[in-house]
C-alpha cells in the first residue's frame, strides 16, 4: 500500500516522502495516528503545496540532529563489568546497557539509537556510533573496565 509521509519516521523515510508499506501496518498505526495519508493524486496535489513547509520541517529537525551530535562528539561512556581470567565479561554489554548509560550522563539517546553490531564481550576501548538522524552519526568512545568492587 502507497502512503505519504506527514513526519519523519526513522525507518521509513523523510516527511513528504511517499513509500510503500504493508496494509497491516498503514491500516493500523500509520493513518490512525496521522502519521501518514493515502497516496492518492488528491493527497499528492496536496503534499505538492506543502513541500516548501516539509522542506524548513525537515531542515529544523536536520538542525537540532546536529546540535545533539555536537554534544555527544567525543562523549566517553565507561562501564565497569565483572570478568573471568581472560578478561572475558561474565555476560555481555549490549544497546541497552549504552542507551542506559548515556541517560545517567543526562545525553538522551534511544536504545534504537545505537547502532552496535554485537554484543561486546572483552575489556577494551571501543568507538560506538550513534544515530541521531539521516546521515547524522556521532561516535561515543565505550570503555569496558574490570569491576573492582567486590
Amino acid at each position: 500500500m502507497k502512503v505519504i509521509l506527514k513526519e519523519t519516521i526513522e525507518p521509513l523515510g523523510l516527511i513528504g516522502s511517499e513509500v510503500t508499506v504493508k496494509k497491516g501496518y498503514a491500516r493500523n498505526y500509520l493513518l490512525p495516528q496521522n502519521k501518514a495519508v493515502l497516496a492518492t493524486p488528491a493527497n499528492r496535489r496536496v503534499i505538492e503545496q506543502e513541500k516548501k513547509k516539509f522542506a524548513i520541517q525537515i531542515a529544523k529537525e536536520k538542525q537540532f540532529a546536529e546540535e545533539i551530535a555536537q554534544r555527544l562528539e567525543g562523549v566517553t561512556v565507561k562501564l565497569a563489568e565483572k570478568v573471568s581470567d581472560e578478561d572475558r565479561l561474565y555476560g555481555s554489554i549490549n544497546v541497552n546497557d549504552i542507551a542506559k548509560a548515556l541517560n545517567q550522563q543526562g545525553l538522551k539517546v534511544e536504545k534504537r539509537m545505537v547502532l552496535l553490531v554485537e554484543p561486546i564481550k572483552t575489556l577494551g576501548t571501543y568507538q560506538i556510533p550513534i544515530r541521531i538522524y539521516t546521515d547524522v552519526e556521532p561516535q561515543i568512545t565505550l570503555e569496558v573496565v574490570e569491576d573492582t568492587a567486590n
